[in-house]
């Protein structure tokens, strides 16, 4: 017990003299040795490694689990799994639950339904979706979120607490050049005074007390060097982290791109299912009065088009002058010339890249111009955007009245 208290005592000394020496710095009234210019660069650069990598850590949290509230409960789970030493087990995406909640009403909306076979084909993609992303998210997570996690709770941790130890040594060290000039000054005051003779005692005692100062500084001086070489080895350390997150970052660009790609790919896939789907269950007309004077029921050409609820027009079987026949070699698109009659606005649904020099670019919400012409296929139509001219599928497009 007085040993634990004579530490104590000790120890409360110790923080009291930091901690005047530490103020009278900040007040300019005591010196304060400087660090060399490498070791300041070196924690300079240390601070500003970590102050970015827990933005950044932050941020791909977030980035990865949105809502607050389930980021919280997360780190939660994973903080008792840990402790528990269990893996954690794999949570269900919100694309996943979406997926499951549509099929399920799919069930009870009936499959055989439009809706509900729709729901159906929806779900299934979304499951796809939401797998996708929780493959993302676990290659992230080990991959990204771990190695910048353990470099905040353990690299940086060490070099926190050498370098509270470097100050803990400089301030030391500080104060025993105090008390060295003090009792220099003292002994050259002594030594100063007339009756030297009759003041020899006391100045016996001050040049003793100089000397035990000196080997205090001493000391203090070999502690503080052996400090700043351990402090420097950790901080020049900080290259090599940066080396490590570069090749995370790399690792976490991939899994993005692998995610994005995968999911562009599913949302091709469902559009061109939900395309047949609707083709199947709303045919639709695309027809206009090529010539009212003729005698024909329905004048040629005719096309499909996305106008629900419109039944296909009869085709026309005349031989009236006027209505074109079929050509007997391959459409060529830059011949083709717009109809008078016939033609009409269509609206843009989605983006849609040309695949040769016969078809037309689209962008989604755009207005062009649509017509058909005789031997194209039903699918198709010819559209017209200023002085630019293609084939469009008309899946694609929304024609307007």
């Amino acid at each position: 017990m007085d040993f634990n208290l004579k530490k104590l005592t000790s120890d409360a000394g110790v923080f009291f003299t930091r901690a005047v020496q530490f103020t009278e710095e900040k007040l300019g009234s005591a010196e304060k040795t400087e660090l060399d210019a490498h070791l300041e660069n070196l924690i300079a650069r240390a601070d500003c490694t970590k102050n970015w990598t827990e933005k950044i850590f932050r941020q791909t949290e977030v980035l990865l689990q949105p809502n607050p509230i389930d980021h919280t409960g997360a780190r939660i789970e994973e903080f008792f799994y840990e402790k528990l030493d269990k893996k954690i087990p794999s949570r269900t995406t919100n694309g996943e639950l979406l997926g499951q909640y549509m099929l399920d009403a799919a069930k009870d909306f009936g499959p055989g339904t439009p809706y509900g076979s729709t729901l159906i084909t929806v779900g299934e993609y979304q499951s796809r979706l939401g797998g996708a992303e929780r493959e993302f998210l676990q290659t992230s997570a080990i991959n990204f979120l771990t190695p910048l996690r353990n470099f905040l709770e353990g690299d940086w941790r060490t070099i926190s607490k050498e370098r509270r130890l470097l100050e803990n040594r400089r301030l030391d060290l500080d104060i025993c050049k105090a008390r060295v000039k003090k009792a220099k000054q003292a002994e050259a005051k002594a030594a100063a005074e007339p009756d030297f003779q009759e003041t020899r005692p006391r100045n016996y005692v001050l040049s003793a007390s100089a000397s035990a100062a000196e080997q205090e500084l001493r000391v203090a001086q070999t502690e503080f060097d052996r400090q700043a070489e351990v402090t420097r080895l950790l901080l020049e350390g900080i290259s090599s982290t940066h080396v490590n997150h570069l090749r995370c970052l790399h690792e976490f660009v991939e899994a993005q791109a692998t995610y994005y790609a995968q999911c562009h790919q599913y949302m091709q896939e469902l559009q061109k299912e939900l395309s047949s789907a609707n083709s199947d269950t709303y045919p639709n007309s695309f027809a206009s009065n090529a010539n009212p004077s003729t005698s024909a029921t329905c004048p040629s050409p005719v096309s499909s088009a996305t106008l629900p609820g419109v039944s296909p027009p009869c085709l026309a079987s005349s031989s009236t002058p006027g209505i074109a026949q079929e050509p007997s070699g391959p459409l060529k698109i830059p011949d083709v010339q717009q109809p008078s009659t016939g033609h009409r606005k269509a609206k843009v649904l989605y983006d849609y890249d040309a695949h040769d020099t016969s078809e037309l670019s689209l962008l989604a919400d755009e207005l062009i111009t649509v017509y058909t012409v005789p031997g194209m296929d039903p699918d198709w139509l010819v559209g017209e955007r200023g002085n630019q001219k293609g084939k469009v599928p008309v899946t694609y497009l929304e024609l307007l009245s």
